[in-house]
């Protein structure tokens, strides 16, 4: 079950529009970037912390570059050398990250202001993307649906829509700290993969790896603090790990594919999603990123776990990350609190 009530409140320019449950965890929104602000839920003693990190105003969040808590669109992760060929055609987007394009531009929906309306007792964001925005072809529409169920499931429904050929890539960019804690290492991850994305220097993934007797490993959990300590070529490259795990195909529900604890506070999040990726970014470069009360956050303060398309897909062979006139997009990732 879902709350029926939404509050919405300003905040700066912008809104915070709350969803809360049954056993009083409260998930706050913001229409700028359809934007995960907080999460407030209970540790095994019931004390209740916001297990997101996030900023202090809209202002940050517009000039930040740690994509925090946002939709990322119209295409999360890395396009190589920003530019794909589709149906004979090249295209060039915008390079935001040396010559790569990532998470859809210095302006994508990360910056946008989302329109938001609230349906059975679920909050669901709106934006309208021209065509030529970064340089992407094709007008789309993309729809977000949050919902929080009374088990401490937020629920994150995606769709999309065009009126030409375009590649689309749509996730959510939450960095998750379950403890209060300065740093994710004491947490312990299990990703139920048997495979990642073996990255070049300049993170775009060269080759689909076996995880098997590697530090990527991570069938069974494991301390994130002693793998980041365990020496590896790839971790010299992305400063931890930043890598896509991926999955068989596309499921038809959305099936557990990690599962993150935290020994201090007993709160456990699992991840399901009906997405072929998830990239499990261990927060490497938010030293001195502006936190909550003026502070600033420590390198590996949060860890972000986004559910999409592979880094790149859109030049791999196939056409899996093309979205044609007359389909929709859709992608459903779920993100389950508990205490354990």
């Amino acid at each position: 079950m879902t709350s029926s009530l939404i509050e919405v409140r300003p905040w700066g320019d912008a809104h915070l529009y709350t969803l809360r449950n049954a056993c009083g965890m409260r998930v706050d929104i913001s229409d700028l970037g359809a934007t995960l602000v907080s999460w407030f839920a209970p540790d095994r003693e019931g004390r209740f912390a916001d297990v997101l990190l996030g900023h202090d105003t809209p202002e940050q969040y517009r000039s930040g570059k740690a994509f925090m808590g946002a939709i990322i669109g119209r295409w999360a992760n890395r396009i190589r050398d920003a530019r794909f060929v589709l149906d004979g055609v090249a295209h060039q987007v915008e390079r935001n990250e040396g010559a790569n394009h990532l998470h859809g531009g210095a302006e994508g929906f990360h910056r946008q202001m989302w329109r938001a309306q609230t349906t059975d007792g679920a909050l669901v964001m709106r934006l309208d993307s021209p065509a030529g925005a970064a340089g992407f072809p094709g007008n789309l529409s993309v729809s977000v649906r949050y919902a929080l169920a009374d088990d401490g499931t937020l629920s994150i429904d995606y769709e999309a829509r065009t009126d030409a050929p375009t590649p689309v890539n749509l996730t959510n960019h939450a960095y998750f700290n379950l403890s209060g804690e300065a740093t994710i290492r004491a947490h312990e991850i299990s990703i139920a993969a048997d495979t990642y994305w073996a990255i070049d220097e300049t993170s775009i993934p060269v080759a689909r790896e076996n995880v098997k007797d590697s530090v990527f490993d991570l069938r069974a959990p494991a301390s994130i603090g002693a793998r980041l300590d365990a020496p590896h070529a790839q971790f010299a490259i992305a400063g931890g790990f930043d890598h896509c795990y991926a999955f068989d195909d596309h499921a038809s529900e959305p099936r557990r594919v990690a599962v993150l604890f935290d020994p201090s506070s007993r709160r456990e999040l699992s991840v399901a999603t009906d997405a072929r990726g998830l990239q499990f970014y261990s927060g490497n470069y938010l030293e001195g990123v502006p936190a909550r009360d003026g502070s600033h956050y420590r390198k590996q303060a949060g860890l972000c776990l986004e559910a999409g398309g592979f880094p790149n897909e859109i030049n791999m062979d196939g056409e899996r990350a093309v979205l044609r006139p007359g389909d929709v997009y859709r992608q459903r990732t779920r993100y389950t609190l508990r205490v354990r």
